[in-house]
């Protein structure tokens, strides 16, 4: 791990499974950098509403999400088909998006190291972060990678109904009018299908290097 001198913010959009949870998790430990995944923001208010029916969403998770410690995430079983197609549909209300986006740019005020990975980062969230990474990955590795993830929690899950799920959710997501799914003109590729993830951290951390010299 490398303690940085100087502040940096890093955004890392792109597709669901994609691995730019995994890049943005991998460099953040590097450089200890605080980390924010707004996917899993997205599937915690499905979850919630999924769980408690609210009449009135907006509220009941501007309540939600006002008192919200993201640490506790990750104790919740967040990453299923239901939520994960509920959470697209949810994504595309600007109110909710909203509520959502408050939260991770408090969190970038709050923590100047920063690295938050999502669909819209670089374009609305941290339009001025100092390195804008854009992950892609062929659909059928992007399923087999997300379909292994989640037979450990479900082991009657269906690799089709894994492929299926994520094409849905990337449909939604690039053709939403709210904060669509777009690659910025200032993002790095990462082609996560073709790389390992010792390559891709070389591969991220080359360019960390070049900013912080």
């Amino acid at each position: 791990m490398k303690k940085i001198k100087k502040n940096i913010q890093i955004s890392c959009d792109g597709g669901a499974a994609t691995g730019k949870s995994t890049g943005a998790k991998l460099i953040s430990r590097k450089y200890k950098l605080k980390f924010l995944s707004s996917g899993l923001l997205y599937r915690y208010a499905s979850y919630l509403i999924l769980n408690f029916k609210p009449k009135k969403q907006s509220l009941f998770l501007k309540k939600k999400f006002k008192k919200l410690k993201y640490s506790r995430l990750k104790k919740i079983n967040l990453h299923s088909p239901l939520i994960s197609e509920h959470s697209a549909i949810l994504a595309k209300k600007s109110e909710i998006r909203k509520i959502l986006k408050k939260f991770q740019v408090d969190f970038s005020k709050k923590n100047k190291n920063c690295c938050i990975e999502g669909r819209d980062i670089s374009t609305k969230i941290l339009p001025n972060s100092d390195l804008k990474f854009f992950f892609k990955c062929n659909l059928d590795i992007a399923a087999l990678r997300r379909y292994k993830e989640l037979k450990k929690k479900n082991p009657n899950i269906k690799k089709k109904d894994v492929k299926k799920a994520l094409k849905i959710r990337n449909l939604l997501d690039t053709k939403r009018k709210n904060s669509p799914l777009l690659r910025h003109p200032e993002s790095i590729e990462i082609d996560s299908g073709k790389l390992t993830k010792q390559a891709m951290l070389k591969k991220m951390s080359k360019y960390v290097e070049r900013l912080l010299n």
